[in-house]
């Protein structure tokens, strides 16, 4: 049986990454490794987890694309819902997120909306569908 366990971000620095969540969304740290190279955050009931560049760049031969907030963002989005679109907006473009779509409601009636964090990932702020 294939579970879904973890999104990693390849990030600058874990730690900074990791205290955006905690304070932009009120994720809980699960751990950062004592070299700060590899952290989590529970989110539910998979982990959100972090790596930095620098351990990333000796698993993976070859390379790969930064993310970045001078590039466009990848074709990828975290999603995240809340019954309080305003209100986890205003708290997450407090903590430094970037704000790319302002708050639209859908055709289905779901409200959705798009920012983009510290390390340019691109985030989907949206209400629960049903």
């Amino acid at each position: 049986m294939v579970k879904f366990a973890y999104t990693i971000l390849y990030v600058q620095n874990v730690t900074t990454s990791i205290e955006f969540y905690e304070k932009a969304f009120g994720f809980s740290r699960k751990f950062i490794t004592p070299q700060n190279d590899y952290g989590e955050l529970l989110v539910g009931e998979t982990s959100l987890a972090f790596t930095s560049i620098d351990l990333v760049n000796t698993n993976i031969s070859g390379g790969f694309q930064n993310s970045s907030l001078t590039e466009k963002q990848f074709g990828m989005e975290i999603g995240l819902t809340t019954d309080n679109i305003e209100e986890t907006m205003r708290v997450a473009l407090e903590a430094g997120a970037r704000l790319l779509e302002k708050p639209t409601q859908k055709p289905w009636g779901q409200t959705v909306a798009y920012l983009r964090d510290l390390d340019g990932f691109l985030v989907e702020v949206c209400t629960p569908m049903g």
